[in-house]
């Protein structure tokens, strides 16, 4: 079938013109990991699909990449991103990634998969770091008289376990751990960005993260615009933008419940209650950069 609407294009084209210029608009949104029924979780198994529509579309002259994200796991993201540019190069396509109210962590990672990124002046781009974090439990069950009884096959299988001490070792190989994924996320910068980059790589490279305008001045974005302004500036007032795969997530569905959802039983109340947890999980990765 997309051999024969090819036909019909070309053929068109040929009689009739190209007609106006079409870019295909995908929106990438939420904490990027792996998806449940609760999560709805940016991830290659669920945008995948929906880049091959997008870059599949006859005609195109771009795709815009609409990003708000504040980020979650380096490899999904990078999984997005290397995908985007494969597509890219397969069809021959300009990216352009625009920023919403954040593009952060990895949710920056998905920009750079743009030929040129563009943000809000009050966006919030870059926090170029690795972040770990949990709970210790030790001092509360020993108010509550709590053992704590494990066992394990390999001496580090039981590592950075919230219900025992922290120990010094499980400390340094996290660290290094971080350290080897935070050299990953800089050289990607790197690569994606080269001399574009302005600032001081200390900075850029801190974990520290920067407004649309101060990440133009530091080379992490190359301009402030809007979606829409900029691609009728660059292709024309009559461009046509198609969305490829933009679903709006309800309330009900944030909570892994569909409108058809039943009344909420006792086994029911227990997934409402994950669901709610799952939630608030998510609000935290937004609420780090005061959103």
């Amino acid at each position: 079938m997309r051999g024969i609407f090819k036909l019909v294009h070309l053929l068109r084209a040929k009689f009739f013109g190209d007609g106006p210029p079409l870019v295909a608009v995908v929106r990438l949104n939420g904490v990027i990991g792996q998806a449940d029924r609760f999560n709805k979780g940016l991830n290659i198994e669920g945008v995948g699909p929906t880049l091959e529509q997008a870059f599949g579309l006859t005609g195109l002259s771009a795709v815009a990449i609409v990003i708000n994200s504040p980020g979650g796991s380096p490899v999904q993201s990078a999984f997005i991103a290397d995908r985007i540019r494969d597509l890219a190069r397969e069809k021959d396509v300009p990216v352009l990634a625009f920023a919403e109210d954040v593009a952060a962590s990895g949710g920056y990672m998905l920009a750079l998969a743009g030929d040129a990124i563009y943000a809000h002046e009050a966006s919030i781009i870059g926090s170029i770091g690795v972040i770990s974090g949990g709970f210790g439990f030790v001092k509360a069950m020993e108010k509550l008289g709590v053992e704590r009884r494990i066992y394990t096959a390999g001496e580090k299988k039981s590592q950075l376990d919230p219900f025992s001490p922290e120990n010094s070792d499980d400390i340094s190989r996290i660290k290094d751990i971080q350290v080897e994924i935070h050299e990953f996320f800089k050289k990607f910068v790197r690569d994606r960005r080269g001399k574009r980059l302005k600032g001081a790589r200390a900075k850029i490279f801190s974990g520290d993260f920067f407004t649309g305008t101060e990440a133009k001045k530091l080379g992490l974005i190359d301009e402030i615009g809007e979606m829409r302004s900029v691609l009728k500036e660059r292709f024309g007032k009559k461009v046509r933008f198609k969305t490829v795969g933009d679903k709006k997530r309800g309330l009900l569905s944030m909570l892994g419940l569909g409108a058809s959802t039943k009344a909420v039983g006792p086994f029911d109340a227990g997934e409402l209650g994950h669901g709610l947890i799952s939630a608030a999980e998510e609000r935290l990765f937004w609420n780090r950069f005061g959103l």
